[in-house]
């Protein structure tokens, strides 16, 4: 049985800083930021990527958000209106 862990704790555990992920993966800082933080959940090729610059496989690492995703209420500024 695989035990999944957030990409987070790899990198808590293998001692990566952020900037080593980034360079080591490739991928824009930006994403991967989000990724790591939870905000943002990877497609498949940045998790490919990613997995690989921390030397694991990609079904060893958990990624769901961890932030919760707030539902806002109204139309939105494109209407001009409040609801």
């Amino acid at each position: 049985m695989v035990i999944m862990k957030p990409i987070a704790r790899y990198m808590e555990e293998m001692g990566i800083s952020l900037g080593e992920l980034v360079a080591s993966s490739g991928l824009d800082a930006k994403s991967v930021a989000a990724i790591v933080s939870g905000n943002y959940t990877a497609s498949p090729s940045q998790r490919q990527r990613l997995a690989a610059a921390l030397g694991v496989a990609k079904d060893e690492i958990s990624w769901d958000h961890s932030v919760p995703v707030q539902h806002l209420r109204g139309n939105g500024p494109q209407t001009g209106r409040a609801t």
